[in-house]
C-alpha cells in the first residue's frame, strides 16, 4: 500500500504540465478572440458596437442621418426595456445568432427583423411615442387610425423611420463605417487634407 501512495504523485506530475499548457492555450485563445471581437463593447449602449460587424454599416449610416440619432441609440429600439435581465438575455441571444450567421457568411443581402425583434421594436415605439399612440385627434383624417393604432406595426406606415430606404449590402458601393465625431482626439485627418487646411 505504501508503494501505491508513492507512485500516484509521480503519475500526476507527468500529466500536470501538459494539462496546464492546454488550459493556458484555451484561455489565451479565448482572451484573444474576446479582444479581437470587442466582446465588451456589446455590453454597452454605444452604437459603434453595432458596426463591429461590417454588414451593419448601411443600417448604422442610415440611422446616423435620421432624426432618431438625436433621441435614440440602437439599444433604445432593438432591446426590451421591461427589466435588466430580459434586456441582457435578449442581447445575448440575438448577438449569438448574429455572430453565428456572420461567421458562417450566411447573412442575407437585405437584413430584416425576426418576429421576436419585431415585437421588441413595436413595444419600444409605443413606449417612446405613447402620447401619439393614445391621442384621438388623428381619427378624423386617417380612416380607422384610432382603432388600429396599437394593432399594427408602426413601420407599416412609417417605413422610412429611422433607417431610410432599405439598402442591401450590394446596393451601396464602398460603404464604410463612419468614424465617431464626438471624440476629437480619435479623429483621423489624412495628411494631404491637413496640409491643405494649413495652407489656407
Amino acid at each position: 500500500m505504501n508503494r501505491k501512495k508513492e507512485i500516484l504523485p509521480a503519475k500526476t506530475s507527468r500529466w500536470r504540465p501538459t494539462a496546464i499548457f492546454f488550459i493556458a492555450v484555451i484561455i489565451g485563445l479565448g482572451l484573444f478572440m474576446a479582444k479581437e471581437s470587442k466582446v465588451l463593447s456589446y455590453m454597452s449602449d454605444d452604437p459603434q458596437a453595432c458596426v463591429n460587424c461590417h454588414v451593419m454599416t448601411p443600417v448604422y449610416n442610415s440611422w446616423m442621418h435620421s432624426s432618431h440619432r438625436e433621441w435614440a441609440k440602437c439599444n433604445d429600439c432593438h432591446v426590451p426595456h421591461n427589466n435588466i435581465f430580459n434586456k441582457y438575455y435578449f442581447k445575448a441571444k440575438d448577438g449569438l445568432y448574429h455572430a453565428s450567421v456572420f461567421t458562417m457568411r450566411a447573412e442575407p443581402d437585405v437584413i430584416e427583423m425576426k418576429e421576436a425583434s419585431q415585437e421588441v421594436v413595436q413595444q419600444n415605439c409605443i413606449r417612446c411615442h405613447i402620447q401619439q399612440v393614445t391621442q384621438t385627434k388623428y381619427k378624423s383624417w386617417i380612416d380607422d387610425h384610432e382603432g388600429n393604432r396599437t394593432g399594427r406595426q408602426c413601420w407599416s406606415c412609417h417605413k422610412l423611420v429611422p433607417h431610410g430606404k432599405v439598402h442591401g449590402l450590394s446596393t451601396i458601393k464602398f460603404n464604410i463605417a463612419p468614424l465617431p465625431t464626438d471624440k476629437e482626439d480619435e479623429l483621423v485627418i489624412p495628411s494631404w487634407m491637413e496640409k491643405e487646411l494649413k495652407d489656407q
